[in-house]
């Protein structure tokens, strides 16, 4: 007999060689009528697998993300054999999930996939699915894989290449076999609903000198219902794509002989990247940051030092060199080397601190062109980034004030849904990481212990920590229901060291301070991007380019409605004015299309009452009043909205 550990803590005992199925059969038959996938000692493994040891169990449904993650596994599976059946030359690379279904990265060659095709793929997945085959798992050899392989595919060979005898594996349904690690559904029928999402251009093991694959992205569901709701969420999604907002509210912009990744800030989005700088800077001007300034580029030995050259080197922009034999420059990856100099430049004394040095510091990384995506991925991005040094007495209180700053900047941009991320190191890969165990483990306390006194909801991920420290990340939930990370604070006990930081203690001895890093917006650019989709470009008021247009019905009332405008600008509210020769209607829509959250009318009888016509984006007529009452409206809402910091 063996004893299995079930979630909620019981134990239950089984014949040996029982299958995740069976366990889940004694639990409930309801229940094991859901379930599609299950870890055992957090190993995922096939709900067919017999158990032969004592461990623990976790049973996943389709309402659990690894359950997800094994569906969308398998549908890859399911879209690789319709490939083959369709495209009889193609030849498969990989096929992971990935956070919203999944995608296969294909060769094929002659071939090629468009949206005209995606119906028939789509037809052929649900004729394969409909057989009810089993996914079955098997161990091969070495040369059993090579064999199969031999010939056919020479992107599965060099998979196989890089494995170890004895723990290569195959999965097997109906007459398709793919070189596969495990993580399944019981069987293709479970998959009742699939969409061919698009196809893009994918370079084989992401090289740009290597062939240019085909990379199909599916998505999957168990009911038909589920896909319709998600594609309807696509819909809404396209109309607040960041890209579309953005060119329609004049934000920004790219040019191809400026360079790919690398935003340009129009008037408007210049105006509101500022407002949004100016918030935080007040912010932290109330919690004791200091603003510093620092070169967009720095000598390569600064960034060596720091650990990022090691860490980031591939992903950089190639070295500057100088007319100055050997002398090397790097455009900043980074802001926190440039800090750690500044900290360095004063000595400090244990009253001295904390130090918190905060910049708007713009960072470069050389992403791949297939990677870049408006603003979401860029090349060039602004960080509003912080480093706090202070001694290790301080940390537990400094850690948490930085929540708070947090969490203010959430609740006064609407992003109420979140939680909270502790992103740790993964002991099996040290050569990741920088610096002592005692260090990390030290660090990863002392985030366990504030999210815990704050009272946050957060998980616990292990791997996903910075090469330098241990993290705590804010998961942000937007309007559509899709996650996004927002916001950051780390610990780092290795830099201190790296860069040899001291301050006098009160023994008058030489210590080593603490560094925090945060960054409440992470980068400037794509938290616009984020902002703009959550809200579908209807900012917080505060924040709207414009908050008022004034419409005036004829030119007999441009005098009236400047003197209108004149008020409105004295009480620093953004307004801007609509006098041309267009009907009434046409200014109201293109305003509407603008997203202006007030549209001023003034005509006859406004100006003979000295009064103004108010409607609302979105319709909302507030009827005739002063302009001194719309002020007064404009400056509550102002104020309800900004949370008090």
């Amino acid at each position: 007999m063996i004893k299995i550990t079930l979630p909620d803590g019981s134990i239950k005992s089984f014949e040996e060689n029982t299958t995740a199925m069976e366990v889940a059969k004694s639990i409930s038959e309801g229940f094991a009528r859901n379930v599609i996938s299950a870890k055992f000692n957090d190993t995922v493994i096939e709900t067919s697998t017999p158990i032969t040891t004592d461990g623990s169990l976790v049973l996943y449904t389709w309402n659990d993300d690894d359950g997800k993650k094994a569906f969308w596994h398998s549908s890859a599976h399911i879209l690789a054999q319709a490939i083959e059946n369709l495209y009889p030359n193609a030849k498969l690379w990989v096929g992971p999930a990935i956070e919203n279904g999944f995608y296969y990265d294909i060769d094929l060659g002659e071939d090629t996939i468009s949206d005209k095709d995606f119906k028939r793929i789509e037809d052929k997945m649900l004729e394969i699915a409909r057989g009810k085959h089993e996914f079955s798992m098997r161990e091969v050899s070495k040369l059993e894989a090579l064999s199969y392989y031999k010939d056919k595919n020479n992107y599965k060979l060099d998979l196989i290449g890089n494995l170890e005898d004895g723990t290569i594996t195959f999965c097997d349904h109906d007459t398709f076999t793919d070189l596969c690690r495990g993580g399944h559904i019981p069987n293709t029928g479970i998959v009742k609903a699939v969409k061919i999402l698009s196809v893009a251009g994918a370079y084989w093991k992401g090289d740009e000198n290597n062939k240019q694959l085909t990379r199909v992205y599916g998505i999957s569901f168990p009911k038909q219902k589920e896909l319709t709701e998600y594609l309807e969420l696509l819909e809404e999604a396209k109309k607040r794509d960041h890209r579309k907002l953005g060119k329609e509210l004049e934000l920004f912009t790219f040019s191809q002989k400026v360079g790919q990744g690398l935003p340009l800030w129009l008037p408007k989005g210049a105006a509101l990247r500022d407002r949004l700088e100016n918030f935080l800077k007040k912010a932290q001007k109330k919690a004791g940051y200091e603003m510093v300034v620092t070169p967009h580029i720095g000598q390569k030995e600064l960034y060596v030092t720091s650990g990022h050259y090691a860490k980031y080197g591939e992903d950089s922009f190639q070295p500057i060199k100088t007319p100055k034999e050997g002398e090397e420059f790097l455009l900043k990856p980074m802001n926190c080397p440039h800090h750690c100099e500044i900290y360095n430049s004063s000595q400090w004394s244990y009253k001295d601190l904390p130090k918190r040095f905060a910049e708007f510091g713009t960072v470069y990384r050389y992403e791949q062109s297939g990677e870049l995506h408006g603003l979401t991925r860029v090349r060039g991005f602004t960080q509003d980034d912080a480093h706090i040094f202070c001694t290790p007495d301080q940390l537990d209180k400094e850690f948490k004030d930085v929540i708070d700053l947090v969490l203010y900047v959430f609740g006064s941009l609407g992003f109420e849904n979140f939680t909270a991320q502790v992103s740790l190191r993964d002991p099996e890969t040290p050569e990741k990481y920088i610096g002592s165990v005692e260090n990390w483990e030290k660090a990863e306390q002392a985030i366990i212990n504030a999210a815990n006194d704050k009272g946050l909801d957060y998980v616990i991920e292990t791997g996903e920590a910075a090469f330098y420290g241990p993290k705590l990340d804010f998961m942000v939930k937007d309007a559509l229901g899709r996650q996004w990370q927002l916001g950051t604070i780390q610990v780092d006990y290795n830099l201190p060291e790296r860069f040899e930081l001291t301050y006098k203690g009160s023994d008058n001895e030489l210590h080593r301070p603490v560094m925090i890093h945060r960054a409440p917006f992470g980068s400037m650019e794509r938290f616009i991007a984020i902002l703009l989709e959550h809200t579908g470009g209807n900012f917080p008021l505060w924040l709207m380019p414009d908050q008022v247009i004034v419409l005036s019905i004829s030119e007999k009332y441009e005098k009236y409605a400047k003197k209108v405008l004149n008020v409105l600008e004295n009480n620093e509210i953004r307004a801007l004015i609509d006098n041309r020769n267009e009907t009434m209607g046409k200014k109201i829509r293109e305003a509407e299309m603008r997203k202006i959250p007030y549209m001023v009318i003034v005509g006859e009888n406004e100006e003979q009452e000295n009064k103004i016509s108010v409607r609302q984006h979105g319709g909302e007529d507030l009827g005739m009043i002063t302009v001194e009452g719309l002020t007064n409206i404009i400056n509550e809402e102002t104020k309800k909205s900004l949370k008090t910091f």
